[in-house]
């Protein structure tokens, strides 16, 4: 098997759906179920490259399986939550600032500041997922790779219980305003991207038995580390939160931001 062949053809893929869903966004003029793209991506990706394998062992089948679940489950639950509450409002003002600043068209800065730069970040990310399913052959699942499976599994369990918390308490309409600070968050302000964070350190772990692409492949959840905690993910969020829910404030000083810790005592609780 050519490994640069058949990484090349799931990215050729990945360009292609991209063009197709980049087209799609136009004619409704919104981007924002990107989002869910980005989870069911990652699971296209996998499966991408377990057709091209020719005798997948159980270790293949793990790293499939792993990436398929957490891809599917949050790509479905990104996708109903886009469907119900409509446009991101974060898109919103990215692409409205590329149309009235720079003076791009509503197909333009779709494509250059949506779309194409998930291209390449994507396929980064799934990385270890795809090399690992791609140069596993028929090997068997060693002590690492299980202990790589227990952690993802635990990132998927959490990042599912966490989403379900949190649309429990948005359902109910008496907590309009307010600031969710009960099961698991209570632990962690970002039980979503937590669970995201271990789902792939996770997938990494067990891929990294297969060699030394993999291992250079840690660019993948080391990316994904810094973007959910240093850039686009918690900061970007949380800059929001503070400007319109004054009881977040109080919220930020007594519980975690990012790894679950017991919530600190303040002036307040």
């Amino acid at each position: 098997m050519n490994l640069l062949g058949a990484l090349g053809l799931n990215f050729g893929l990945l360009v292609a759906i991209m063009i197709i869903l980049w087209m799609i966004s136009v004619r409704i003029r919104d981007v924002s179920f990107i989002d869910a793209f980005w989870a069911y991506g990652m699971a296209i990706m996998a499966s991408a490259a377990f057709m091209q394998t020719s005798n997948p062992g159980s270790l293949a089948y793990m790293v499939w399986a792993l990436t398929a679940l957490w891809g599917i489950r949050l790509g479905t639950h990104l996708f109903l939550r886009w469907r119900k509450e409509g446009m991101d409002p974060r898109y919103k003002k990215i692409l409205g600032h590329a149309m009235d600043k720079q003076g791009m068209s509503f197909a333009k800065a779709a494509l250059l500041r949506a779309w194409a730069m998930q291209i390449p970040l994507l396929f980064i990310v799934c990385l270890p997922a795809q090399l690992g399913i791609l140069l596993a052959d028929a090997d068997p699942v060693d002590l690492v790779a299980i202990i790589g499976a227990v952690i993802a599994l635990i990132g998927i369990a959490f990042e599912t219980i966490g989403d379900m918390q949190l649309k429990a308490f948005r359902s109910n309409s008496a907590n309009k305003g307010k600031v969710l600070d009960s099961g698991l968050w209570k632990y962690t302000r970002h039980p979503n991207y937590f669970g995201d964070f271990c789902t792939w350190w996770g997938i990494w772990l067990v891929a990294a038995q297969t060699g030394w692409p993999v291992w250079i492949a840690i660019v993948g959840p080391l990316f994904l580390s810094f973007t959910l905690m240093k850039w686009s993910g918690a900061p970007l969020l949380e800059k929001s939160l503070k400007k319109n829910r004054p009881d977040y404030v109080d919220y930020i000083e007594r519980t975690s931001g990012f790894f679950p810790m017991p919530p600190k005592k303040t002036a307040n609780r």
